[in-house]
């Protein structure tokens, strides 16, 4: 007996998806059933195995080398995932970097950066992707719980740059809304990666500031994902996911 996916036929983009989050994204949507492209920066033999990985499901995966940060990367994202995927219907947009400086010592190329891969990344990304999405199609951005809040110093520039994928968000939900595609964003709050590990220097003060005392899994961010991707999310557009395990409460 076939079983049936929820997501199968769907071709998606991951951008900055070689570990943690974006990994864990591009797992969970090929295990839905979906064809994956993926992006990275650097870690070329990373992506390349999450791709064979994803094949080995008996899906399309690709690993394109594409910097977020570049005026030219995003389209080339895009550009790769519709050859090789025939086309997109969902677009994650995952990739971002983080700044752990107080504002009045960082740079100008330490902003730029920021503003760059975080804000104009996402923006350039979706942009180069609206000519392939359909009616039924999804555009997902990463943004995270210092969005909303800023309870600790050194990371202002970041904070202004995941706030301001929420104003994306709900302007291009207006703007697509006509044509059938949702927009919407996910806020992850204390999630055990590399680059903020459950057993780090700055975690102790993370965990306290959540309800259920731990730190979020990358599996978890990429259930709140697959989730919105899917069939069942057809009816939500404009919002906001809070994937913090209550520290927003």
């Amino acid at each position: 007996m076939t079983v049936s996916l929820p997501l199968s036929g769907k071709r998606a983009l991951v951008t900055g998806a070689s570990r943690g989050i974006g990994a864990a994204i591009a797992r969970h949507l090929a295990a839905d059933g979906a064809d994956v492209a993926l992006t990275y920066e650097k870690s070329a033999d990373r992506a390349e195995a999450l791709a064979a990985e994803l094949r080995a499901l008996g899906r399309k995966a690709v690993a394109i080398q594409a910097d977020a940060g570049s005026s030219d990367g995003p389209g080339k994202a895009v550009e790769g995932a519709v050859a090789a995927l025939g086309g997109l219907d969902i677009v994650v947009n995952n990739a971002g970097i983080g700044g752990g400086t107080l504002f009045a010592d960082q740079s100008i190329d330490e902003i730029d950066a920021l503003l760059n891969v975080n804000i104009r990344g996402v923006m350039l990304t979706t942009q180069a992707a609206l000519p392939h999405l359909g009616d039924g199609g999804r555009i997902i951005s990463i943004s995270s719980v210092l969005a909303d809040r800023v309870p600790f110093p050194g990371v202002t520039v970041y904070s202004a740059t995941k706030s301001a994928l929420q104003a994306f968000t709900l302007g291009l939900s207006r703007e697509l809304g006509p044509r059938g595609i949702t927009v919407n964003l996910v806020k992850p709050g204390a999630t055990d990666t590399d680059m903020n590990p459950a057993d780090g220097p700055n975690a102790a003060g993370q965990l306290a500031a959540t309800s259920l005392g731990r730190f979020g899994q990358p599996t978890d961010i990429a259930s709140a994902v697959a989730f919105l991707a899917g069939p069942g999310a057809g009816y939500i557009t404009g919002t906001s996911l809070l994937v913090d395990g209550g520290v927003g409460a």
